[in-house]
This record gives C-alpha cells, sequence and structure tokens, in this order.
C-alpha cells in the first residue's frame, strides 16, 4: 500500500511556498506603486493643480463674521483666507465648518445669534468661550482658531509631495497657495484636487492598483462605522460628526440597513437655505430625510451615493 503522507506533506508545502511567492510578489508590485506615485508628486508642482482660471475670495478679518460665511455660500465656496490690515498678513483661513461649529456653539448656550450680524470676525477669533468651546480641538489647524502665530501656506514651486506632507502633518482641509514674489494668494488646494490632478495624468503601464481599499486598509469598516439613520436631526448629525471627529456620515434605514446616502460635514444645504443665522440654527432641528430632500441637483452639484 503506497504511503500518502509524504505526497500529502510536500503538497502542503507546495502550497505554502506559492502562497508565500504571492505575497512576496503583491508586496513587491505594492512597495513599486508607492515608489511611482512619489516620484509622481515629487515631478508635479502646486502650480499644476491650478485650474486656468478662477477666484479667490479673501476676507478682511474686520467684517461681521455671518456676511464672511454668506459670502462664502454665494460664491460657493468652502474656505477664504483671512487678511488683518493691523498686521498686514494672512493670519488662517474662514470655513464654511467653522460657521457650523459656531452655531452649534449658539445654539446649545443659547446666546443671541443675532449677534453674528454685527460681531467681526476678529473678535470671534478672540472670544474665549469659542475658542474653547468650539475651536480648541482645531488649535493646532490653520483655521480659525487662535492661529496669530502665523500662516500655514505653500508657494507655486512646492512640489505635491511636499504639500500633501504639509496637509497630513498638521490635519489641514485646505492649503493655501501663493506666489513668492508677492504673497498673494492664488487658491487653496486640498486632497481632492492633488487626488483629480493624479488621475488624470498619472500614466503606468504595471498594475498597482488591483488590491481592494478594504486590503490597504483605507476607509473604516464594522463595529468602527458610525452610521445614522434619515429621520434624526442634522443636529444629531452634526454632533456625531464632531464626537467622533468624521467628515462624513453614511445615512441608512433603520428597517431596511439600506444605504440612502451619505451626510457630509461640509454641506451647507441648511445655510443656503436660511435667511439669517437664527433661520440656520432652526434648521438644525429638520430631519436629514428633509435636508437632503433640500439638496441642489445643478450641474456643479456631484453625485452623492455611488
Amino acid at each position: 500500500m503506497m504511503d500518502t503522507e509524504p505526497m500529502s506533506d510536500m503538497a502542503s508545502a507546495s502550497g505554502s511556498n506559492n502562497a508565500a511567492l504571492l505575497h512576496n510578489e503583491r508586496e513587491v508590485v505594492r512597495s513599486a506603486g508607492r515608489a511611482a506615485i512619489s516620484s509622481f508628486l515629487d515631478s508635479h508642482t502646486c502650480f499644476s493643480v491650478l485650474r486656468a482660471s478662477g477666484k479667490v475670495v479673501v476676507f478682511d478679518t474686520r467684517i461681521p463674521i455671518q456676511l464672511a460665511f454668506y459670502a462664502l455660500v454665494e460664491h460657493d465656496m468652502q474656505a477664504a483666507p483671512l487678511w488683518d490690515p493691523s498686521l498686514c498678513q494672512f493670519v488662517g483661513l474662514l470655513t464654511v465648518t467653522d460657521f457650523i461649529d459656531i452655531l452649534r456653539h449658539y445654539r446649545r448656550t443659547k446666546d443671541d445669534v443675532s449677534t453674528l450680524a454685527t460681531r467681526s470676525i476678529a473678535d470671534i477669533l478672540n472670544d474665549p468661550t469659542i475658542q474653547n468651546s468650539v475651536l480648541l480641538r482645531r488649535k493646532h489647524q490653520n483655521s480659525i482658531a487662535p492661529h496669530h502665530q502665523g500662516f500655514l501656506s505653500a508657494d507655486t514651486s512646492t512640489t505635491l509631495q511636499q504639500a500633501c506632507r504639509l496637509l497630513h502633518t498638521h490635519s489641514l482641509d485646505f492649503l493655501p497657495i501663493i506666489m513668492p514674489e508677492d504673497m498673494r494668494v492664488l487658491a487653496t488646494v486640498t486632497y481632492t484636487n492633488i487626488l483629480e490632478h493624479l488621475v488624470t495624468h498619472f500614466r503606468e503601464q504595471r498594475r498597482l492598483f488591483d488590491d481592494t481599499i478594504y486590503d490597504l486598509g483605507i476607509g473604516t469598516y464594522h463595529d468602527s462605522l458610525v452610521t445614522i439613520s434619515p429621520s434624526q436631526t442634522l443636529a444629531e448629525a452634526l454632533q456625531l460628526l464632531h464626537q467622533h471627529e468624521l467628515s462624513a456620515l453614511p445615512v441608512v434605514e433603520k428597517e431596511s440597513q439600506k444605504i440612502i446616502g451619505v451626510y457630509s460635514r461640509s454641506d451647507i444645504t441648511f445655510l443656503a437655505s436660511a435667511t439669517d443665522a437664527e433661520d440656520a440654527i432652526a434648521n438644525m432641528d429638520l430631519t436629514l430625510e428633509t435636508i437632503m430632500s433640500q439638496r441642489r441637483t445643478d450641474v456643479t452639484t456631484p453625485d452623492a451615493l455611488h
């Protein structure tokens, strides 16, 4: 009778060797992919991601903060550099999410929100109550937290690799791009701008992107995933985003567990439909289902869910 144990051991060893070879090959491809992308980012500058034409809105820190935010909404912009005339320099950025956080502060404290129509950006910057309750968590960022110590930016010759490092190291959402000759702000760059440039111009014959995002550890999965139902209020959604430091929440129907959309922290629907700050705070009691139904559907609005 033939002894099958040696053959079984050989087959097992062969399978293990093949798995090890496959794993090594995959790691080689991943390493090559990282090197190729790194080389691409090193060979392209911030100037290459700027649009051929565009506009930059700059706010004087003396103007009312409510006026500034509704100017952002009107111009469909997420952020604007702040200019302090007393220092004759840029001192930071004002973002849509800053205003949302300030509105949450006023809703929670029940302070007179109508004062936002007259309080200047500088006044808000220097308000210790708002600094401690709203802006302290972004103290290290180039946002409207107390940051008169400097203005984080890149110039047009900065490589995309360096820009990514600045965004990552300082936990920035926006990176102002300046002209080194006269310190003019040309634009603000985001990860999305850099990714769009990469997708458009990166060319590589090797199969460098066959791994799934799950295998690469990109994203949030399983028990770490935070969701919200369409029947919950906007205030609840904003609290979850703040509590877990998230940029977006999947909106999931409780009964079917079906994802019906995504609510982003930067969604300005409830601001755009409000007539003033008091109206915006009232809108926080609306359900996400209502908010999502009010979203714009023009050609400039990207699809919420794919």
